[in-house]
């Protein structure tokens, strides 16, 4: 059984920032990709980056060069910082981590930028 809660969510103006935070707990190893999909009011959900364990990174285009995903010490931790926020950034923020070939999910944290 794999769980992930994420926090750091909130209400920001455009061109602030935020900083999601990601803790998997159950069976996992550092060696299990993690990352953040997004899905925004009438969107399907999208990828915004991903880590491997070996610290390669992936981001989609939207969001180059203004986040950065991480990995905290603790195994199973992930973070994603947000800079430069637009309007068209918000959606629900979902973790997810990559365990045996099946992806396990959190319940995801509302981020809203105001323009």
């Amino acid at each position: 059984q794999v769980q992930l809660v994420e926090s750091g969510g909130g209400l920001v103006q455009a061109g602030g920032s935020l900083r999601l935070s990601c803790v998997a707990s159950g069976i996992i190893f550092r060696m299990n990709t993690m990352g953040w999909y997004r899905q925004a009011p009438g969107k399907q959900r999208e990828l915004v980056a991903s880590i491997t364990s070996g610290g390669s990174t992936n981001y989609a285009d939207s969001v180059k060069g203004r986040f950065t995903i991480s990995r905290g010490n603790a195994k199973g931790t992930v973070y994603l910082q947000m800079n430069s926020l637009k309007a068209e950034d918000t959606a629900v923020y979902y973790c997810y981590i990559v365990r045996n070939g099946q992806n396990y999910w959190g319940r995801g944290t509302q981020v809203t930028v105001s323009s």
